[in-house]
């Protein structure tokens, strides 16, 4: 039979893995450059690549190439090709063209050169007086680069990626020539487990399970040379019958698909249906951050959401953030994540073990590859071999024990100290072991644990995992359930950094403290809901505030307010931008029995509201206890505690009575208090160290002033109320 020059084009990126595919259909390549892998075969070969090659875009049979600078030539070297000899003479021949760096630049001037030549070719060659191109479709291709002309004719049509399977689509589809490729660069095989957890329409699993049951993906649709004289329908028809032939029995293990989109779901499970893959797939709504499997050695494939734009990059950060932490509950497995999120590896901590540059239509992705370890394989220390993904770092068993033998020792120390002061929520740990940096807070009966940045060499994951022992060493160590201890992390604000919210879990218990009762929420926000080590500044100010008119700024969950109002308040003021807080003060100080007209709580920007306020008299004792940094997209400014600070103290002694007092705390390290910045005739004074608990090893866990107005009967002094 003829032998053809054949071209299987291919996606940026995957011309290796087409190259492959063709020798394994038993056709050695001859070039494999960018986009196209070049092989001789015969009218058999045509047949059989369209069947069976899984990531190439379509097999072109290329008719010639020559050089040409102009259209003479194009023209002449076009007409002394013997069209007629592919072309029947009632055979339609539409030509594509495209030019790049070529004198041709003229795409349209090509195209009609080369249709002409070829009109008056074929003519000569059948004997013929016209062409009605009523017959099968052999669509030309003319391409021109650098002067070099390749003319081909498409033998498959659609693009192979069009299996026949797919009628719908989810968002963000996933072609399917680049899901088998995603497969077939990994080391899975059809005895392991395989796993989807952002599975979409369920391209990659049903790609996978195709390939693992040795199924054509083209044995379901036509080509355009099935209707080619010079192949022939007996061709055809023996190879699709030896490709059903070699259809393997169901794979021994399901593949499976996770997405918690249940219309993606719908869609996936149809295509494994219409694809005959519908006994070796398994679909389930499911969140990525459930993904576990007991399975040893499988592979995780996939490509989750990444969005097109910054706003979508953002929204997505905590998603990614989360892969470490997930990934390493499968410390066996291999994982291959294809993604053009901006700096992944950045994101989750760690260096992928292979990366590739892929193209997802037109946006450039990145498949890194994270490989777990073989079968069987052991560390040199005899002990298990090192996961792709977590893994417990060197020291972490030692570190462990010191971290278990301090925390005994503080509870055994402080064993009778907060009974006899009807405390309940006390500091066990405050970095007490230098290598576990962790702060551990006793609430009731539960643990709440907070871990303070610090520079190390562990992947993300592998610190995810160390995190995990700590909180298991301290829920052992004290006697504790493991699910009443609560761990997070701690981040130094820095610039314009906020704390944000941690989870949505609303896990609250009822905290009590010198005889209150508070909510405290343990899994939601870094902080509770109840500052410990405010805790003696409170009990200051319930001492004095029996008949006062008490203000509250930035009250957060208004605890100075309930314990002013148990110390017989006239009257309480909370202020704070935050509905969510100013429910939380409303629930606080109903929990007391605080309720009603006098215990107001006002919804507004702190700063502005007391600009807003006319000169007081209004109160007689007042709590400022502002953030570090705050930024709200209901204010136009943002605060900065050291270069706010004084403008606020000034404004609210404006509203204070004759010998007023108020409490100004900071929880920033650098905050150096200006009094020269202050008012005149303001006396402050330091009382930092009398406002620290004695159970805080950190003795500069805050800063605490004490702030008089004099009292003043001329008003001569800006900050005196006439």
């Amino acid at each position: 039979m003829k032998h053809f020059n054949l071209i299987a084009t291919a996606t940026f990126g995957l011309e290796a893995v087409v190259a492959r595919q063709v020798r394994a259909l038993g056709y050695q390549t001859t070039e494999v450059e960018q986009g196209r892998v070049a092989f001789r075969g015969d009218a058999e070969a045509v047949c059989k690549a369209n069947l069976w090659l899984r990531s190439a875009d379509r097999v072109l049979l290329r008719v010639d190439r020559f050089d040409a600078d102009d259209f003479d030539t194009l023209f002449e070297r076009t007409r002394g090709l013997p069209w007629h000899e592919l072309i029947p003479a009632n055979g339609a021949f539409p030509v594509d063209g495209r030019s790049v760096r070529s004198q041709l630049s003229s795409v349209p001037a090509v195209q009609r050169t080369v249709k002409k030549a070829i009109v008056e070719s074929m003519l000569a060659g059948h004997g013929v007086g016209e062409l009605p191109e009523t017959g099968p479709t052999y669509r030309v291709a003319v391409a021109l680069l650098k002067d070099r002309v390749t003319l081909t004719l498409d033998t498959t049509g659609a693009g192979l990626h069009k299996r026949g399977y797919r009628t719908g689509s989810g968002m963000a589809p996933l072609k399917e020539t680049l899901a088998a490729a995603l497969v077939e660069l990994s080391f899975w095989k059809p005895d392991r487990p395989l796993i989807d957890p952002f599975c979409g329409s369920g391209t990659i699993c049903v790609e996978a399970a195709m390939i693992g049951r040795n199924i054509a993906p083209g044995l379901n649709r036509v080509f355009a040379a099935e209707r080619w004289p010079m192949i022939g329908d007996a061709l055809w028809a023996a190879q699709r019958q030896a490709a059903r032939d070699a259809i393997a029995p169901e794979l021994p293990l399901r593949i499976e698909g996770y997405d918690i989109d249940e219309r993606s779901l719908r869609l996936a499970r149809r295509h494994a249906e219409q694809a005959g893959v519908s006994g070796d797939v398994h679909f389930q709504q499911r969140d990525f951050r459930e993904l576990s499997s007991k399975r040893p050695h499988g592979c995780v494939i996939t490509n989750p959401p990444y969005g097109k734009r910054v706003s979508d990059f953002a929204q997505l950060g905590p998603l990614y953030r989360d892969v470490p932490g997930v990934l390493r509950n499968l410390p066996t497995w291999s994982h291959y994540i294809l993604t053009a999120y901006p700096d992944f590896e950045g994101v989750i901590g760690q260096a992928a073990d292979r990366r590739r540059k892929l193209y997802n239509g037109r946006i450039e992705c990145t498949y890194y590859q994270f490989h777990g370890p073989k079968p069987g394989a052991q560390a040199a220390d005899g002990g298990a071999a090192e996961p792709a993904f977590g893994g417990l770092p060197d020291g972490s068993e030692r570190q462990a024990s010191e971290f278990a033998n301090r925390l005994v020792n503080r509870a055994r120390h402080l064993r009778r100290w907060p009974t006899r002061r009807g405390i309940t929520c006390y500091r066990l740990y405050d970095r007490d072991v230098p290598d576990v940096p962790l702060v551990v807070d006793r609430y009731e009966d539960h643990l709440h644990i907070g871990e303070y940045e610090r520079p190390n060499e562990h992947t993300a994951a592998q610190h995810d995992e160390w995190l995990e022992l700590m909180r298991r060493t301290a829920a052992e160590a004290l006697g504790v359930e493991p699910a009443k201890v609560f761990m997070k992390y701690r981040s130094r604000q820095r610039g314009d950094s906020q704390h944000e919210k941690y989870a949505v879990d609303g896990y609250t218990i009822e905290a009590h403290e010198g005889g209150l009762r508070f909510v405290v929420n343990l899994s939601d926000y870094v902080d509770t809901g109840l500052f410990l080590d405010h805790r003696v500044t409170r009990a200051m100010v319930r001492d004095r505030a029996e008949g006062k008119r008490v203000l509250n700024l930035f009250c957060y969950t208004g605890a100075f307010s309930v314990y002013a109002a148990a110390g017989g308040a006239a009257a309480t003021t909370s202020v704070d931008l935050s509905n969510t807080y100013l429910d939380w003060t409303q629930r606080n100080l109903a929990l007391n029995g605080f309720v009603g007209d006098r215990h107001r709580l006002v919804r507004d920007d702190a700063v502005a509201w007391v600009g807003e306020q006319a000169p007081g008299p209004h109160y007689d004792l007042a709590v400022i206890d502002p953030p570090t940094f705050s930024n709200s997209k209901r204010t136009d400014d943002d605060w900065r505690v050291e270069r706010d600070y004084a403008g606020l103290i000034a404004g609210v002694a404006r509203l204070m009575a004759p010998g007023g007092e108020v409490y100004f705390s900071t929880n920033y390290r650098r905050f150096k208090m200006d009094e020269t910045a202050l008012p005149a005739g303001l006396r402050v004074r330091e009382i930092s160290k009398q406002t620290v608990p004695e159970d805080f090893r950190n003795q500069r866990i805050h800063r605490c002033w004490l702030i008089e107005k004099p009292e003043c009967e001329h008003g001569d002094s800006p900050i005196c109320a006439k």
